[in-house]
């Protein structure tokens, strides 16, 4: 790593460095509040009338101390002080509809020539050159495009597709596009010039899905041999698949629902003897592979029953007493902040108004983040923005050739854990240019083995690593990993508390190694109690995030009476394990974190010339992404889908159609007027639902979406498969780009993901999956040729 680091007094990694966004959009929000919060002053350029998100209780959250300036765009002179205040800048963050920057004359060539040292960022919906980018990029509408509401159907009753509440999207486009700036900025430390970043949510919700587009693939290739099961049957209520027990969901003698996370076969064989079942009797191993139907069934009712002999606090009792058995409680709203893991971490702070937030992403060794830093009210800062500009604006850098080298160039990571929900943050930085060396032991990484097809469920999540076998309880194993962190930037681990300290892998044993280390550490719950220890996967922290619960339509719609009949405990059960764990969960949401987290310390690194501890975790980095439902006030709450999950409204739904559904996300006036003229409905109307159903009838989805979407009316078709699928199989990955051709030495050519975030002058790395082990003669060689160097 390369630069000259700026040793000021204040650690925070954007320290010293000014933000702009257009505070117009979730991502943007997210986008201006990490900045904010790691040290950048962060400008939000507002609407007349002030953001649309300003009505909601997260807004003091997402705007926290940060600027304000209150600009109408659509005059010559707002126009110009927004020009140079993007000129006295670092970062700017466009996120608004395609188009309408060059409009405004804010484009990116027009910006970045007038200020060369400038990192633009673009987040579109879609992109600004496809079929949908006439159309609002509603959230929602890119859900339904690729896939997400058919992926949820299982949390409704109905037939058809389910409007998904959790900002998936939103989420990862937000933290992919920060990811490319906080590279971008690496790499002007060596050219001294800026470049433009981009990022879709449609390409960054790609993210979320682990190894499932792979089984599509698989099954497509070798037909005769496999086939796709769903883990469950909900209209039959019959569960399919050994990983639907061990993910048991359960309702306890005192209406408490319980997420429970055995995947291993040692975690697993003592829950079965917490429920009173042999482990060690083939019969009992045996049933959840049983054949028979009516013998899987007869094996849920089994363990539900024994669930239901215990009280949540009974069940807790027998946590405290085996550490292999584990369940957590599926919470809501509000009380995911109360979970005791947050609290104890510290995780959780008081807003300036004293309501209940999140703390920072990341907790760090050398610098805080304040919870209580009020927003701005709308143009606070218009004085302080006039005193601005009236200061110089930085010579530009010389006109020089910077190159195409990847903005993470000559950064090398070394990782230690396993599975997905960190170590793809990893693989993120690996494809900005990181080298990624992965630390395996045994048989490898058990993500390597969880699917049938060798090696398959491992490939996404090692794309562009090296892998490295190591024993790290052996001394000389143990002494190999000490040589890679003395030439490393960063080590992330991802093990459960206490792990790496028992392997001489903690940040204490590394930095005392490599003082100017970067440790990101990132385990499941956190590092300490009450729950440091216990196993942590997307089904558990979908559960006691409240992302199962919101995805579900909210806490009203899950029943908790301890007296329910098993139908409605098995359907409910069903209905919350597809919150916790459908295509997009919270394994996704916690890996955007980690690379985040793992950027934002390299920056910091390259910057202030010092390494750092970081310490984020799946759970606290899903509490960040559902903070407008978990955070009570002052402000608006997001509003709940209706009973039916089609939506939050007439104009923001999903119908049926003649063939198929479409997503409606027309919230513009002009745009209802344009749709409501075709339904023949008023668009005033206090509920024109009805009307507006009996009209989608008479076409099919495409020809509603393909009359509409050219005119600026989001009206788009709804995949008819899930996300997996979609990406896999579907044309609609192709046509918006998010495909290319990778190899795998058991899997051969496959289609994965296009880079996630692309530059106008840095290269991507899309590296191929490496084979467990196959890295560590070669790395090896070199530890022994840098010994052996004079």
């Amino acid at each position: 790593m390369t630069g000259a680091p700026d040793r000021r007094a204040d650690a925070r990694p954007l320290a010293g460095l000014r933000v702009v966004t257009t505070a117009n959009a979730l991502p943007a929000a997210i986008f201006g509040l990490q900045c904010a919060d790691a040290g950048a002053e962060v400008w939000l350029l507002e609407r007349p009338g002030g953001s649309r998100l300003r009505t909601s209780a997260a807004w003091e959250f997402w705007a926290r101390g940060q600027r304000s300036v209150e600009c109408d765009l659509t005059r010559a002179d707002a126009r110009d002080r927004a020009r140079a205040l993007i000129a006295r800048s670092d970062v700017f963050v466009d996120n608004w509809a395609p188009g309408v920057a060059d409009r405004l004359g804010l484009g990116a060539d027009d910006l970045c020539a007038a200020n060369p040292r400038l990192v633009h960022a673009r987040i579109s919906a879609f992109g600004d050159d496809t079929r949908f980018a006439a159309a609002e990029g509603w959230e929602a509408s890119v859900m339904a495009v690729m896939g997400g509401p058919q992926g949820f159907a299982s949390l409704t009753g109905r037939p058809g597709p389910a409007f998904v509440s959790t900002p998936y999207a939103s989420v990862a486009a937000a933290h992919i596009a920060l990811q490319g700036v906080l590279g971008a900025l690496v790499e002007r430390t060596r050219s001294g010039r800026g470049q433009r970043v981009e990022a879709t949510l449609a390409r960054s919700l790609i993210a979320y899905d682990t190894w499932m587009w792979l089984v599509h693939v698989l099954t497509e290739r070798y037909n005769q041999a496999f086939n796709v099961t769903s883990a469950m049957d909900t209209e039959t209520l019959v569960p399919n698949t050994p990983m639907f027990f061990r993910l048991l969901v359960g309702l306890s003698r005192d209406g408490e629902w319980l997420q429970f996370s055995q995947t291993t076969d040692r975690l697993w064989h003592a829950f079965l003897r917490a429920c009173d079942l042999d482990p060690d009797d083939p019969a009992v191993l045996a049933l959840e592979n049983a054949e028979d139907p009516a013998v899987r069934v007869a094996f849920w009712e089994t363990l539900l029953a024994a669930v239901r002999r215990r009280t949540a606090a009974e069940w807790s009792a027998v946590f405290d007493a085996d550490p292999n058995v584990w369940a957590d409680v599926y919470r809501g709203g509000p009380a995911t902040l109360e979970h005791p893991q947050l609290v104890a971490d510290g995780r959780v702070g008081r807003s300036a108004s004293g309501t209940r937030v999140p703390a920072g992403l990341a907790l760090a060794r050398d610098w805080t983040v304040d919870p209580g830093l009020a927003p701005p009210a709308l143009d606070h800062d218009a004085a302080a923005l006039d005193a601005l500009l009236a200061t110089a604006v930085d010579p530009a850098p010389a006109d020089a050739d910077p190159g195409d080298a990847p903005v993470l160039d000559g950064v090398t990571i070394v990782e230690l854990g396993s599975f997905y929900a960190a170590p793809f943050g990893a693989t993120l930085l690996a494809e900005l240019g990181a080298r990624v060396v992965k630390i395996e032991t045994g048989a490898g990484d058990a993500i390597r083995h969880l699917m049938p097809f060798p090696e398959l469920s491992g490939i996404k999540v090692l794309q562009g690593k090296e892998s490295v076998l190591l024993d790290l309880a052996d001394p000389e194993g143990h002494a190999v990993l000490l040589d890679l962190v003395r030439d490393a930037d960063v080590v992330l681990q991802t093990f459960r508390g206490g792990v790496v300290d028992r392997l001489g892998a903690g940040p204490d044993a590394l930095l005392a190694v490599n003082p100017d280390l970067v440790y990101v550490s990132a385990p499941g719950y956190g590092e300490g109690p009450p729950c440091g220890a216990k196993p942590a996967f997307a089904p558990t922290m979908g559960a006691a995030s409240g992302m199962a619960v919101r995805n579900v339509g909210g806490a009203e719609r899950v029943p908790s009476d301890p007296d329910l009949d098993l139908v409605t405990v098995k359907r409910t059960a069903m209905r919350l394990a597809s919150g916790a764990s459908s295509p997009a969960n919270a394994d996704g949401v916690a890996a955007l974190g980690v690379g985040t987290a793992l950027a934002l310390g390299i920056l910091g690194r390259v910057r202030h010339g010092t390494g750092t501890v970081l310490r984020t975790s799946m759970l606290s980095t899903v509490a960040h992404a559902l903070v407008d439902t978990s955070v009570p006030g002052p402000g608006a709450t997001t509003p709940a889908p209706d009973p039916d999950l089609l939506g939050l409204g007439p104009w923001h739904r999903l119908y049926e159609t003649a063939d198929g559904w479409v997503m409606v996300t027309v919230e513009r006036p002009a745009a209802r007027a344009v749709l409501a003229e075709r339904l023949g409905v008023d668009p005033d109307a206090a509920d024109p639902a009805a009307v507006m159903a009996a009209a989608f009838l008479g076409a099919p989805a495409t020809d509603w979406e393909a009359a509409l979407v050219p005119l600026g009316v989001a009206v788009v078709a709804v995949s008819s498969v899930g996300l997996d699928r979609t990406f896999a199989l579907g044309a609609i990955a192709d046509e918006l780009g998010l495909r290319t051709d990778a190899e795998h030495a058991t899997f051969d050519t496959y289609p994965r993901a296009t880079e996630f975030v692309r530059f106008s002058r840095s290269r991507s790395v899309l590296g191929n999956a490496p084979l467990c082990g196959q890295d560590t003669d070669r790395v090896r060689a070199e530890i022994a040729a840098r010994r052996a160097a004079p």
